[in-house]
């Protein structure tokens, strides 16, 4: 009975997966399951690659791309045919679909990648403009917490560390406000000491 159960639950499964393919279009990138009931050394996955086409075995370049599963197949068994006796049995289904293209998250080449970390308000990356200064960067950040020490602010560039003191506070800092960033800068804001 357990038996019966499973194996009807597995052609529902089987035929529901087929219906959903059936209206699929392949498009390059998709990685197809083909199956031939005659010999099952030709059985395989294949690639379909960016000019919509794949090779197979004794079918030679098959175009897949833009076309339903039941095409493919189609276009398969004719290719195969010459090679039986009887017209083959051949299966075919999408085992994998390309990565979709990832929307929003391009990245725009007009920006470069600044990080702030520590005590702001949004610690994080920052695509910031080319040109973008030490201030705007902060400003960008949201601005400082009320626990920033800020004649301490850091800005770490490859191996060097500048300081900048927002505060102003008569030492001189190596670096001002208005110091142009470069890709990669990391803006650190320490913690305010106890009696800082």
């Amino acid at each position: 009975m357990l038996r019966t159960l499973i194996g009807l639950l597995g052609l529902i499964l089987s035929v529901t997966v087929v219906q959903a393919q059936s209206g699929y279009r392949v498009s390059p990138g998709d990685t197809l399951q083909v199956e031939v009931l005659e010999d099952p050394s030709l059985n395989r996955r294949v690639l379909v690659l960016p000019d919509g086409t794949f090779s197979f075995p004794f079918a030679g370049t098959i175009q897949a791309g833009g076309r339903t599963v039941g095409s493919i197949r189609d276009a398969l068994t004719s290719g195969l045919s010459p090679q039986f006796a009887a017209e083959p049995n051949v299966y075919v289904a999408v085992a994998a679909t390309a990565l979709p293209e990832l929307v929003g998250t391009e990245v725009d080449p007009d920006t470069d990648a600044i990080y702030v970390m520590g005590e702001v308000n949004a610690p994080g990356l920052l695509d910031a403009k080319p040109g973008t200064t030490l201030l705007q960067a902060l400003a960008q950040a949201g601005g400082l917490t009320r626990f920033a020490a800020g004649k301490r602010i850091e800005l770490r560039r490859r191996e060097q560390v500048l300081y900048y003191d927002y505060l102003r506070t008569g030492k001189k800092p190596s670096v001002g406000g208005s110091t142009v960033l470069v890709p990669g800068d990391v803006i650190v804001v320490p913690q305010r000491r106890l009696f800082e």
